[in-house]
């Protein structure tokens, strides 16, 4: 229980930790979209992770460069934007539809769709052209490696349901990393 609830408290951040600091004009439902995809993502559990302990794999999540202090304002925006994007990209595709509720997959496509409509205008205002290359680069195309990756797992053990598991708690794992980075935006 500890877990799920630092967990949500991970993702409010992440929901909410843009909009504090930058005054971008975020939804007021904003944050209770985060707290939903959380429980979603919760709620999509089909299998006992202990089932897939063979599964098991370190997707190298990009902690540090998250976490650490180096990163600047437009740096942070565009990770945690890059973050949502390949989280509703990988939950978006055809093998996701056969592994997952429907219903409970739908909803979370919905509000990934939210929160990155709410991040988009944040990225807008703190993004100039100088920063474009900012996506291409660093600690976003660090985000963008450690995605892919999480693609390769999937495609070797071709979409089973202990790599669809496996995967679902490492996106949840990944979100609540971005706690550091989510109070240093406030």
């Amino acid at each position: 229980m500890a877990f799920v609830l630092s967990l949500l408290m991970a993702l409010v951040l992440v929901s909410y930790g843009p909009g504090g600091s930058l005054g971008c004009d975020l939804s007021q439902n904003h944050v209770l979209i985060g707290r939903k995809n959380l429980r979603l993502l919760g709620q999509m559990r089909r299998l006992s992770p202990r089932l897939c302990l063979q599964d098991r794999k370190d997707f190298a999540f990009p902690q540090e460069l998250v976490e650490g202090g180096q990163l600047q304002e437009a740096q942070a925006i565009s990770v945690l934007h890059e973050m949502l994007q390949q989280s509703f990209n990988l939950f978006h595709t055809e093998r996701s539809s056969a592994a997952w509720n429907t219903t409970l997959l739908e909803q979370l496509r919905t509000g990934l769709h939210q929160q990155l409509d709410d991040l988009d205008a944040c990225l807008g205002q703190v993004m100039g052209e100088e920063d474009s290359a900012l996506g291409r680069t660093g600690p976003t195309l660090a985000v963008k490696r450690y995605f892919q990756g999480i693609h390769v797992y999937l495609k070797e053990k071709e979409y089973s349901d202990c790599a669809w598991e496996t995967v679902r708690v490492e996106i949840m794992r990944s979100l609540s990393s971005s706690v550091s980075l989510q109070e240093r935006l406030r």
